[in-house]
């Protein structure tokens, strides 16, 4: 009989010794504490038993700006996507008064640009003048060149590069030169320019403006023609044309040929 209490308290020590290593290894196993006195009864307790780290809080804090951050971002992307979808919708569904009302955006800006360049103060704008080239861009050169990018994708269908270059020297040869008469016309006769005086203009600016359009437009063109879709055509060319309308409005504010000569 000693025996075998003897034989029972060792193989309930060995039990012991498995279960407490068992608990000491895995991290999901409570192990509950041993009764005093009486027979030494054992259960695990199959709940999971989880500690949070400290390290966990702290995670949350910083991806809470994170977070933030990002969710701006998106929300930006969002905005801009969803402003470009409309312009587009715009582009399809009204494309004349689109075009128009982007292109005397781009001549607002510009010819802002342009009068800044030389001047000191906001108080030297002549607003009157950036009014005439936002009249020019919305009532002249917006719907032409929407008409003209047409035309040109019916005469050359194709978008090779041989078609490309028609279509760049017809833009130099022929709408290029008009635009131009048109343009330093136009904004002489809305300063009160007489016939001689606009015919005196144009042979002093005219040519000069056409040789500096030679140098500028050609790769302007062979990027809107080759790459860009018909629709889009007109908005690539009046990107490109910010930085040529900061050039032809200064051109156009020069004083008077006869002042000059007088």
């Amino acid at each position: 009989m000693t025996g075998a209490l003897f034989r029972n308290a060792a193989n309930d020590a060995a039990r012991i010794f498995r279960l407490q290593r068992t608990a000491a290894t895995s991290p999901f196993v409570k192990l509950d504490p041993l009764p005093i006195g009486g027979d030494v009864r054992r259960r695990l307790q199959s709940r999971p038993y989880f500690r949070t780290p400290q390290f966990f809080g702290k995670a949350k804090k910083e991806t809470g700006v994170s977070g933030f951050c990002s969710s701006s971002s998106s929300s930006s992307a969002v905005s801009t996507a969803g402003f470009i979808g409309w312009y587009l919708g715009m582009v399809k569904s009204r494309p004349v008064l689109t075009k128009s009302v982007t292109s005397s955006l781009i001549y607002i800006a510009a010819d802002l640009s342009s009068q800044t360049i030389p001047q000191d103060s906001v108080e030297s704008y002549d607003l009157v003048r950036t009014a005439r080239m936002a009249g020019y861009g919305l009532l002249i050169l917006g719907p032409t060149l929407h008409y003209w990018f047409n035309l040109m994708s019916r005469l050359f269908p194709k978008r090779d590069l041989i078609t490309t270059f028609k279509k760049m020297a017809m833009g130099q040869a022929v709408y290029g030169p008009v635009m131009n008469v048109v343009f330093f016309s136009s904004n002489a006769a809305l300063q009160g320019e007489n016939g001689s005086e606009i015919v005196a203009r144009l042979k002093r600016d005219l040519l000069p403006t056409m040789l500096n359009g030679v140098m500028y437009w050609p790769l302007c063109d062979f990027v809107t023609f080759k790459f860009c879709p018909v629709h889009l055509q007109p908005l690539v060319s009046n990107s490109f044309s910010y930085l040529w309308t900061i050039y032809i409005t200064y051109m156009a504010s020069r004083a008077k040929p006869t002042a000059i000569s007088s």
